[in-house]
């Protein structure tokens, strides 16, 4: 399975956190990374993400919707990518979404929020500081054995506001 981890795009002030909104920068970052991880997987044979996945925050949701729509695929909210989650939790959540679909997904795009995204990249590397750490926009993309600590290897990541596809 491949696996892009995204971190949801610069977010402005709001009375209550998870009601936070994509900043016009934010919308534009994520506007740009969407070609960007379609161009790299392309260019790598990967398939592109089938299944995008966010936070149920208001940041996250408008992050994913603006790539499912580059992507022409659902985005859908799972609780298990909301602050405060560990990666134990995604791997569960991942493995129930998997066996509940009528097709499992080659390629998952997750949309969460730090510090949980670089601590997914660190839990499925196997140990931290293997990918760089993501700053609101960026994303980096797994090739996962299995969903478990330390099954996967690094494919790419960009960060914005370039998003130069690294690795």
């Amino acid at each position: 399975m491949i696996v892009t981890i995204l971190r949801h795009g610069e977010a402005g002030p709001a009375a209550a956190d998870r009601e936070r909104r994509l900043t016009s920068r934010g919308v534009t970052d994520i506007e740009r990374a969407a070609p960007v991880l379609v161009a790299a997987c392309r260019s790598r044979a990967l398939a592109l993400p089938q299944r995008v996945l966010h936070s149920p925050w208001e940041r996250t949701r408008a992050t994913a919707q603006i790539v499912a729509q580059h992507l022409q695929v659902e985005a859908r909210p799972l609780d298990a990518l909301a602050p405060g989650a560990t990666s134990l939790q995604v791997d569960e959540a991942l493995a129930l979404q998997e066996s509940e679909a009528e097709a499992p997904a080659q390629h998952c795009l997750l949309v969460s929020h730090q510090p949980l995204v670089s601590q997914l990249a660190d839990h499925y590397l196997g140990e931290p500081g293997l990918a760089p750490g993501l700053s609101p926009g960026a994303l980096l993309t797994l090739s996962l054995h299995c969903v478990a600590p330390g099954c996967g290897s690094l494919q790419f990541w960009a960060l914005p506001p370039a998003y130069e596809v690294a690795r």
